[in-house]
């Protein structure tokens, strides 16, 4: 029977999952030209250690980059079986991005009603920044998707507090962990969300279980507050429970070990964490030990640097200050349930803020996990309009951005002014190399990875790399070791590839030390090409 005052086009658009819209537009966006720009100086890092053996790897880890030893391995094993073409390495983050605006879409569904979660995951969906870190073999958009998994998890637990429910959400800390570290600064907004809701899940937000999770549900205002998916102002706010009739019963439901008492909330949330800590405390040790080397090309974190994080992590500083707009106007309208989505947007930003202005740790893109919750507060903002205004709001987002969009498809590197064409420069040595030939890199030890550039495009037929000694893998590093008499090395070598870093007239000067002597004293100058950000010599005897 129809229920009063529902019309039918309401009741249907009411039913319609929220999650697939957002993540299939975010696939279809992130995966648009994934393979266009080449990979750029992280994502070699990634390609070096994920064609490494895992004894190689593990060694690695011991060196440097623990704290990305986890999705390394991950990766070892993805392109084991899928390969490692540019658009096999940077698939994953598509698909974790998608998955991320799917269940941020769910998670507003959750705290608030179908609309909010929908418009909240739809313009996640279209920020230049999902599409960049959507198309980067990195880590952070597997942390994404962990954090807002996580959250919802959680909010999963505090609605029907069970074991099963917490073992869910601890196993999904414990991998937010092993991916990314600093997205861990997210347990401090959990906390918040958890101690407001020792009592009853609705002071934090967080609707009950029997409650509607709508704007009409008890507790205070949804997270949107606004009409649901509908555009009929009559339309309800959302589902009448956002889980159906199993919120009311089965394992784990109300009522059981963790759902008595004010501070059983709490107790359980801290023994969720207890495996993760267990898991994770010697991998946080072993990264600490190598912060001084990991992080050496990081500065310590200015004032100025605050205000700038939104563009940084939106990839486009009018989209960002739109985020931001739109997510603090959201925030002030939702009441209560605005704690857990505000507080995992602002807690770990000034928690990697104030740690950053000691040790040297600001850097944008480690705090990108934040970025669906201010889409999810921004949802309840636009979620207060009709629905065709707010969806002609997603679509100026998507349109601002397109600039940097397009941008973010010719390079990676940052700024984009500052483009490292490797494919050009091993373009250059493939067409001009003879058998014998040789390759000098300068510098060598550069976060540049000019050798892996090469080596990636080039395969096996790159020049001889004469002045390797132990190569990174089994150096266990990122860099290889090089001979400490490279005259010596350089011997039987008739041509020599020099490749060094920026765009050099001379390029031989540019080499320090004994590599520079050996070369400027056996060699000259038959040819120079430069490329962008590189220089490309051929010396000859």
């Amino acid at each position: 029977m129809a229920q009063p005052g529902v019309s039918g086009r309401g009741r249907t658009a009411r039913s319609l999952p929220v999650w697939p819209w957002p993540a299939l537009l975010t696939l279809l966006v992130a995966v648009a030209g994934i393979d266009r720009a080449q990979l750029w100086r992280d994502e070699l890092a990634t390609w070096s250690a994920a064609t490494r053996s895992v004894g190689d790897l593990v060694r690695l880890t011991g060196t440097i980059d623990a704290a990305t030893g986890p999705y390394y391995l991950v990766m070892h094993g993805w392109v084991a079986v899928v390969g490692d073409s540019v658009t096999a390495l940077r698939l994953p983050a598509a698909l974790a991005m998608a998955a991320a605006a799917g269940l941020t879409a769910l998670l507003g569904q959750r705290l608030g009603d179908a609309r909010a979660g929908l418009l909240g995951g739809l313009l996640f969906a279209v920020l230049p920044g999902t599409s960049r870190y959507g198309q980067e073999a990195r880590p952070y958009a597997l942390a994404t998707f962990l954090a807002v998994l996580a959250t919802l998890l959680l909010v999963e637990a505090l609605r029907r507090p069970g074991w099963a429910r917490w073992a869910g959400y601890a196993a999904a800390v414990a991998a937010l962990g092993l991916t990314h570290l600093i997205a861990l600064t997210l347990l401090a907004a959990h906390a918040v969300a958890v101690l407001a809701a020792r009592r009853a899940p609705d002071r934090a937000g967080v609707p009950a279980a029997d409650a509607p999770c709508g704007p009409g549900a008890p507790g205070g205002p949804g997270i949107s507050g606004g009409p649901g998916i509908s555009d009929g102002p009559d339309a309800p706010g959302g589902p009448a429970s956002a889980s159906g009739p199993a919120t009311r019963g089965g394992p784990g439901a109300a009522g059981g070990p963790c759902a008595v008492g004010p501070w059983h909330r709490p107790l359980c949330w801290v023994l969720a964490l207890l495996p993760a800590a267990l898991l994770l405390t010697p991998l946080v040790l072993v990264a600490a030990g190598q912060r001084s080397r990991q992080l050496d090309w990081v500065d310590t974190a200015r004032p100025e640097d605050l205000p700038a994080l939104a563009g940084g992590v939106a990839q486009s500083g009018v989209v960002g200050g739109l985020l931001v707009g739109l997510a603090a106007l959201g925030a002030a309208r939702s009441g209560r349930r605005a704690l857990l989505p505000g507080c995992a947007v602002l807690l770990p930003v000034l928690l990697v803020f104030a740690a950053g202005l000691a040790v040297p740790l600001w850097v944008p893109r480690y705090l990108v996990f934040v970025v669906p919750f201010a889409a999810l507060l921004a949802g309840a903002a636009l979620a207060s309009v009709r629905l065709p205004a707010s969806l002609a709001v997603v679509a100026l987002a998507g349109l601002l951005g397109l600039p940097d969009q397009a941008a973010l498809r010719r390079t990676h590197e940052w700024p984009r002014s500052a483009p490292v064409d490797y494919r050009a420069a091993a373009g250059v040595v493939a067409a001009n190399q003879r058998p014998g030939d040789a390759v000098v890199y300068s510098p060598r030890e550069s976060w540049l990875f000019l050798d892996l550039g090469l080596r990636y495009h080039l395969r096996d037929r790159r020049p001889d790399d004469v002045l390797v000694t132990r190569d990174q893998a089994r150096r266990g590093d990122l860099w290889a070791a090089e001979c400490d008499r490279p005259a010596q090395c350089l011997a039987g070598a008739e041509r020599v590839w020099l490749v060094v870093a920026g765009r050099r007239a001379d390029p031989v000067a540019a080499v320090p030390g004994a590599k520079g002597a050996a070369l400027r004293d056996g060699f000259t100058v038959e040819q120079v090409w430069p490329r962008p950000g590189l220089t490309v010599a051929l010396l000859t005897r």
